[in-house]
């Protein structure tokens, strides 16, 4: 038997296709902010570490931009990246008005009515679900 668990859970990564439109859709359409970002030259890759709060405390997402690289599959075992939020209709009413892609209009939970959630899909289709909680 292994001695060893997780404590928590670091990031979540995701490959980009253009990294300053994904990081602009992170930051202005759900405000999260660039924690760190580095170059890897001889690797030819970026990262870019975004979340809400310090990187050392709280799960964030890495995004991973592959130079030369300008398509991926998505693949079918990845669902999509959940996000908390107080007020999920007027938050909608402005991700409209913005022009965000929506595969889900906020409306209950298809099987638990109690429960508020709309989706919508970043620069590279990934989907994001939008979860009111009061």
């Amino acid at each position: 038997m292994v001695n060893f668990a997780p404590t928590r859970l670091l990031h979540t990564m995701l490959r980009v296709k253009n990294l300053d439109k994904s990081i602009e859709f992170y930051t202005s359409i759900l405000g999260m902010k660039v924690l760190r970002k580095h170059d890897y030259i001889e690797g030819r890759f970026t990262l870019a570490f975004l979340g809400y709060e310090n990187e050392q405390t709280e799960t964030v997402i890495e995004l991973t931009h592959n130079w030369g690289e300008h398509e991926y599959e998505l693949g079918s075992g990845f669902g999509h990246l959940a996000f908390a939020v107080n007020d999920l209709h007027t938050l909608c009413d402005q991700l409209l008005k913005k022009n965000i892609v929506f595969t889900k209009k906020p409306a209950p939970m298809r099987f638990d009515t109690s429960e508020m959630i709309a989706f919508i899909v970043d620069p590279d289709d990934y989907l994001i679900e939008l979860i009111e909680k009061t």
